[in-house]
């Protein structure tokens, strides 16, 4: 059958539409309004759309399936919601300047989901999900380590044999296999306070304690193995003549390696239960919010077989490795095949010049039916 003929000026027309509504994380009613949208896209092609509230200080899930199959042959994977606060997206509404699409979440992942609707609308007007069984799952959380949903993520993954996730293609046009894993810590250390001139030797320094986790914890470092540690938020004290009696941090880990995670894990719990600064304790929460994403064999095959459709098509992408985090992590954990950045191409992320490329909207959005296509055929 002939290819659907992709009409890019309606594309447009509705990304400025959800790109022009604020939906961070913790905008429960913008995220609503979102999900809204969609929700009416796909009952109009006659899909069965469930809204599922996690929380009620989260938005709406949207759990999107095409048959009443309770196995999927793909599912796919995306985001409503953005790390912009309330406001932004007045502040600088969407617009298109130089070849470029700009505004709050336009790739991260806004576009990535138009072009899923996009994608399953035409392969079904073209009868090519006839016998394929579907799930789109478009989560409200993922920019605060989808706490929420979770769970959900990973019971449909379970029942899936290929995830495709549609965060953006990095700015080079690559597509993602390879993520690391994210873990989250906060660090409050309680000690004793006392004056600095006066009575320094009573005091119990939670500074002075602070310290040696930061060094401790940064130097488990290692760009080799390609894991990080940094220890980005830190507040203590409450004036410079007294001896502190609190500090607190956080820490943000990135590993590729499940077993460095762990110890590093480890390393948080012994350090406290012995802490350098006598009289000073410690309390520690927080863990690893997301696995590494770690290509299997059977991952790689798709990726091989996505190779050999970007070439029939004359689309130019590589594969890419990144330390973001991402759902299809929960998914790659578990065995299921998954590969990510399926959306069009883009950059920016999380800034003020947050930007799609708009030429590669048409592309990646035919790239992205013909994956599911291959996946169908090859299932058939």
């Amino acid at each position: 059958m002939e290819e659907y003929s992709f009409q890019l000026s309606r594309y447009i027309t509705e990304l400025e539409q959800i790109v022009n509504i604020d939906s961070g994380s913790q905008d429960v009613e913008g995220i609503a309004k979102v999900a809204e949208f969609f929700n009416q896209k796909f009952l109009k092609l006659g899909w069965k759309v469930a809204l599922h509230n996690f929380d009620p200080l989260a938005g709406p899930c949207l759990e999107i399936t095409n048959s009443e199959k309770d196995h999927y042959d793909i599912l796919v994977m995306g985001h409503m919601d953005t790390v912009f606060k309330k406001g932004t997206a007045a502040q600088r509404p969407f617009v298109i300047k130089n070849g470029k699409g700009y505004g709050p979440g336009i790739v991260d992942c806004k576009a990535g989901l138009l072009s899923t609707y996009y994608a399953l609308s035409t392969l079904q007007q073209e009868g090519e999900l006839e016998n394929a069984s579907i799930c789109v799952a478009f989560n409200c959380d993922e920019e605060i380590s989808s706490q929420y949903s979770r769970s959900w993520l990973e019971a449909l993954s379970k029942k899936s044999d290929y995830v495709l996730v549609v965060e953006a293609a990095r700015a080079s046009g690559n597509l993602v296999n390879k993520r690391k894993g994210v873990g989250r810590y906060k660090i409050e250390i309680n000690g004793v306070a006392a004056h600095s001139g006066v009575d320094h030797e009573k005091g119990r320094s939670a500074v002075e304690e602070l310290a040696h986790w930061i060094l401790a914890l940064h130097g488990k470092t290692n760009y080799e193995t390609g894991t990080t540690v940094n220890v980005g938020v830190v507040s203590a004290g409450t004036a410079v003549n007294v001896v502190a009696e609190q500090a607190k941090a956080e820490v943000d880990i990135r590993v590729y390696d499940v077993a460095e995670g762990e110890a590093i894990d480890r390393l948080l719990k012994e350090l406290a239960a012995k802490p350098k600064v006598a009289g000073v304790t410690v309390t520690v929460t927080g863990g690893m919010t997301r696995p590494p994403m770690i290509p299997s064999t059977e991952t790689l095959k798709l990726c091989k077989a996505v190779d050999e459709i970007g070439l029939k098509s004359n689309i130019e992408f590589g594969w890419t490795a990144t330390g973001g985090g991402s759902d299809g992590s929960f998914a790659a954990i578990l065995g299921i095949p998954t590969i990510d950045g399926l959306g069009p191409v883009g950059g920016g992320a999380h800034g003020p010049n947050e930007y799609l490329v708009v030429d590669s909207v048409e592309p990646r959005f035919h790239l992205l039916r013909k994956i599911i296509q291959h996946i169908v055929k090859s299932k058939g």
